[in-house]
């Protein structure tokens, strides 16, 4: 990592506090402990952080409210929420503050890990989502114009298809995590979902078999890959 990302840690669990500073610290991030919502809204008017990490029930100030304030000033940086609730009402309610995700108590560490890394490549995708043009081998991808191109034959995407393309291209050579492309783009990680973007992925993998050197290739029970043999910068 190239410059340690900075994370605002709310929890009022002293001992779970400082268990998941010290942990996120190991990680590579850097994480300032607050054990109140007051606490941590002087904390965020005072610093620059990538990432909120939010406990919902905390004294003071609840993670909901937290959360609307900390939206109001900046609406754009990542904001996760820690809770033992688990009732649909709270997440959406969650969700409507404008969450990026939710982990719900007891969580392993290694959950939190993947879902703060999906979060941070969600925000990077976003970013890179400026650039409309894509070279993948023999193929001119245009994102604005949902088309992809080799030689003189131009194949025209639907948008789930070039959505999921952009995405696979954003991460080319990497892996992209299949629970992030789902939310990105069908929002739900539902079954439901998940078997749609395997069609869409097999869609994919036809519209690309005229360049013998790409290949969209299955990670096991992570994701998928876009191999680029050479990719422009």
């Amino acid at each position: 990592m190239e410059e340690r990302m900075r994370i605002l840690l709310c929890e009022d669990d002293e001992n779970l506090g400082m268990l998941l500073r010290e942990y996120l610290q190991a990680k590579g991030y850097t994480a300032e402990l607050c054990q109140d919502g007051e606490i941590g809204y002087k904390t965020f008017l005072k610093g620059t952080f990538d990432l909120c990490l939010l406990d919902v029930m905390m004294p003071k100030k609840d993670g909901f409210t937290l959360a609307t304030e900390i939206r109001q000033i900046n609406a754009e940086v990542p904001i996760m929420f820690l809770t033992a609730k688990t009732l649909k009402e709270d997440v959406l309610e969650g969700f409507k503050i404008g969450a990026d995700d939710y982990i719900t108590k007891p969580f392993s560490m290694e959950e939190l890990t993947l879902r703060i890394e999906a979060v941070f490549r969600r925000v990077r995708g976003k970013r890179v989502k400026e650039s409309t043009m894509y070279r993948i081998g023999k193929f001119a991808f245009d994102t604005q114009k949902q088309t992809l191109t080799i030689g003189d034959q131009m194949t025209k995407l639907t948008t789930k298809e070039s959505e999921l393309l952009s995405l696979l291209c954003a991460h080319a050579n990497e892996v992209l995590q299949r629970d992030f492309a789902l939310k990105t783009i069908w929002i739900d990680d539902n079954y439901f979902n998940a078997r749609s973007m395997d069609v869409y992925i097999t869609k994919l993998r036809k519209h690309l078999k005229a360049d013998p050197d790409i290949e969209i290739i299955n990670i096991h029970g992570k994701g998928y890959k876009l191999i680029i043999p050479s990719v422009n910068e």
